[in-house]
């Protein structure tokens, strides 16, 4: 054991040596280019490389990075009052997680250079990065890909990537016209519904969005803002980590490397996290919509009614690029039950839902299978919805007999109508 220990000892100080010159020609090289400031950013690159990375990057690769990213410091008007630290941290770094080390910053450059073209600050280039970007590489989400943590040139030639790699897509290309930007996730939702990664850029401040979820309504938003609500920064396996390049003890825990320690991180869990109280005070249906089992997801609008003859909320499901975990989510009294309307152009269908427990319930709805809406049971909706006073007394009648369901669902919307009456009558 102890030979062991010795022989690792010596050949990880050999590498050292080894590296000693090209580390230092790197330094000294950025120094000559960029001053001091050059040399603190070579400096601080290397000491926070990751081991494999010192024995597989040659000094050309790590000095095109540097220069492309002190490059976009002076050209970017954003760019310049972005802190020492902070564009240290998230802007000069070559990588994002263990993803292959091709070089990207040049390619990504010249897109982003044109997609913020116009953009006056950080916040609106970023806005414009999320709306054209994965349009102009062609690639979206698909779960198809070839592995979670992509590189871009993986990702292109694919087409293809999950939220990691998108992520990475959008974080390269802000760091490329120098907006500071990280890599964001939590290994496991605490609704145990997977895990999930996003990005932050810093303007001024950091702000979140989802990478190819571009949102006119600005930053700072998101499906998966409600999941985020529940972590827990004390619980290792539900908090929210942040990428980062400095290394201070703590790892991003990568699910498609258990145990790996390669890319450190920052816990900010509590940008996100609410109360428990707030949490648990719900049942947050999630509704996604197929065409058939085993199928794909179709958009439809989707309309949550509560049993009785109300239409509660409503929205509409996704399909295509969107993300698995991103569906319209609704929240409602734990206990809820009633029926939930699919609109598929002129046509509608429908299926009950509930009784709901707190939450995060998820329900798949498959459209072949969904029942077509009654319109027997709308007229007598349509008919309660008319003042007391225009109800004529046999609008409502149907025009056949009603199935088991359907007299259970009129029976009910008529028994609410009459309590409802009978304690407004009470109180006054």
């Amino acid at each position: 054991m102890v030979r062991q220990a010795c022989c690792l000892f010596l050949s990880i100080q050999s590498a050292f040596v080894l590296l000693a010159g090209p580390v230092e020609d790197f330094v000294d090289g950025a120094k000559k280019a960029h001053g001091e400031a050059g040399e603190r950013a070579a400096r601080f690159l290397v000491e926070h490389m990751p081991d494999a990375d010192r024995s597989s990057l040659g000094t050309e690769f790590l000095r095109e990075n540097l220069d492309l990213a002190f490059q976009a410091r002076t050209n970017f008007p954003w760019a310049a009052s972005v802190p020492e630290e902070i564009f240290l941290n998230d802007v000069l770094p070559y990588a994002v997680f263990d993803e292959p080390r091709d070089p990207w910053r040049a390619e990504m450059l010249g897109i982003a250079s044109e997609l913020v073209k116009g953009a006056t600050n950080a916040t609106a280039a970023v806005q414009a990065l999320n709306r054209g970007l994965f349009n102009r590489l062609q690639v979206h989400y698909n779960t198809g890909r070839k592995r979670p943590n992509q590189s871009m040139k993986e990702s292109k030639a694919l087409g293809k990537a999950t939220c990691t790699g998108l992520s990475i897509l959008l974080v390269e290309a802000c760091r490329a016209v120098g907006i500071p930007a990280r890599a964001v996730g939590t290994p496991l939702w605490a609704n145990e519904r997977g895990n999930h990664t996003w990005a932050e850029v810093w303007d001024g401040g950091w702000h979140f969005t989802g990478a190819d979820e571009y949102d006119a309504n600005g930053l700072d938003r998101g499906w998966f803002v409600g999941d985020a609500a529940q972590a827990k920064a004390d619980v290792p396996r539900h908090a929210i980590y942040a990428t980062s390049w400095k290394r201070e003890g703590l790892s991003f825990p990568m699910v498609w490397s258990r145990g790996g320690t390669s890319v450190a991180a920052v816990n900010v869990t509590g940008r996100y996290a609410k109360t428990a109280a707030d949490a648990d005070s719900f049942a947050r249906l999630g509704v996604r919509l197929w065409d058939r089992e085993g199928g794909s997801r179709i958009s439809a609008k989707v309309c949550i009614l509560d049993g009785v003859r109300r239409a509660c909320a409503l929205s509409e499901t996704k399909s295509g690029t969107a993300d698995l975990n991103d569906m319209p989510r609704f929240s409602l009294k734990p206990g809820a039950q009633g029926w939930l309307r699919f609109t598929v152009g002129s046509e509608i269908r429908e299926m009950p839902f509930g009784p709901l427990a707190k939450g995060d319930p998820t329900v798949d709805a498959h459209w072949e299978k969904l029942t077509p809406a009654s319109a027997s049971v709308d007229a007598v909706r349509t008919w309660l919805d008319l003042p007391a006073v225009e109800r004529k007394a046999d609008a409502a009648t149907p025009a056949r007999a009603l199935t088991r369901v359907e007299a259970e669902r009129v029976t009910a919307m008529l028994a609410a109508e009459f309590r409802g009456r009978f304690v407004a009558e009470r109180e006054t």
